[in-house]
């Protein structure tokens, strides 16, 4: 695990190369026929992906983005109503049959099918209307590390591309340094700070909410913690009442336009008695790819944790690599 997701910074940059000209096309066909709406088609990992990329492009491109249920096509052999849609639809194997069948019902259903996938030569690819490859190179850990990274790269590649904003195209152009200067940086999840947690919240606003649910899952497979995420506004509506019960915090601190409002819900909930640890973006960057910094070294401080709860975190118990659900 620490081996992959010190490969990240690397693996990006190679990314970067590869999709530069095929994603500059991309962009430019969707600058002509934009899409009504955008829905994104993954699990786990790949499906958090998504939830950045709802965030970063409403945010860019004010576009309605939202999840699928892949198990509509699967398990209740439905369709949808997808035309004028771009589907993205991400991957690392490319192989699942409920990620397979939700791809194929939006192609038949109008939808411009985008695959974001490692195995570019898979199922998937073969049925996109667009391929981005991840270009993260086998990963071999259960729990993915820079395949996630890699996905977040490219997604931030595209909307790049297809919004031709200077600043953010050189942002993600400088994403492999920024993320070497993460795994540079300090430590900042220590394995005292959570020697006795059983349960923790993972909280943030806007792109941080977004990688909180990658945390919190990062938390339930490598160390064994029952790690939730919310968002910091969204806690304060009704779980906020767990804090009496002395549960554990993480805040996902990036400084973008919801820096202000979450520190305010922060302070609010450290009023309460809460016990509070901090993870924060490394250096200054562009809001927009600033949480892969967080992303980045917070891969590095959890299979150290791990580790120190006496926990191989490369073989978590009753998980395996590739998980193919109808």
């Amino acid at each position: 695990m620490e081996r992959e997701a010190l490969e990240a910074p690397t693996r990006i940059a190679e990314q970067l190369r590869h999709n530069e000209a095929a994603l500059a096309q991309l962009g430019a066909q969707l600058r002509i026929t934009p899409p009504r709406f955008v829905m994104w088609v993954g699990r786990g990992s790949s499906d958090h992906a998504g939830v950045f990329a709802k965030y970063l492009i409403e945010i860019e491109l004010g576009i309605p983005t939202f999840a699928s249920a892949p198990s509509v096509a699967s398990l209740y052999g439905r369709e949808l109503a997808l035309e004028g849609a771009l589907v993205l639809v991400i991957s690392q194997s490319g192989r699942s049959p409920d990620i397979l069948a939700q791809a194929q019902m939006a192609k038949r259903a109008g939808g411009r099918v985008v695959a974001l996938v490692n195995d570019a030569e898979s199922p998937l690819a073969e049925l996109a209307d667009h391929v981005v490859p991840l270009c993260a190179g086998k990963e071999q850990a259960v729990a993915a590390t820079k395949s996630y990274l890699a996905t977040l790269s490219a997604l931030l590649h595209l909307i790049s591309a297809w919004r031709q904003d200077p600043a953010l195209t050189e942002a993600v152009m400088n994403l492999p340094a920024m993320l070497d200067e993460a795994i540079a940086a300090p430590e900042q999840l220590l394995s005292a700070s959570v020697a006795e947690v059983a349960n923790l919240v993972v909280l943030g606003r806007g792109l941080g909410y977004a990688v909180s649910k990658e945390i919190a899952l990062k938390l339930k497979e490598v160390c064994g913690i029952h790690a939730e995420a919310f968002s910091s506004a969204e806690f304060l509506h009704g779980p906020v009442t767990l804090v009496e019960q002395q549960l554990a915090l993480l805040s996902l601190n990036i400084v973008d336009e919801s820096k202000p409002a979450h520190d305010e819900q922060m302070a609010d909930i450290r009023g309460r008695g809460a016990s509070v640890v901090d993870l924060s973006q490394t250096g200054s960057a562009h809001p927009r790819v600033a949480p892969l910094s967080l992303i980045q070294r917070f891969y590095l401080d959890v299979e150290r944790v791990a580790r120190a709860r006496g926990i191989d975190p490369d073989n978590p118990k009753g998980l395996k690599k590739v998980t193919q659900t109808l």
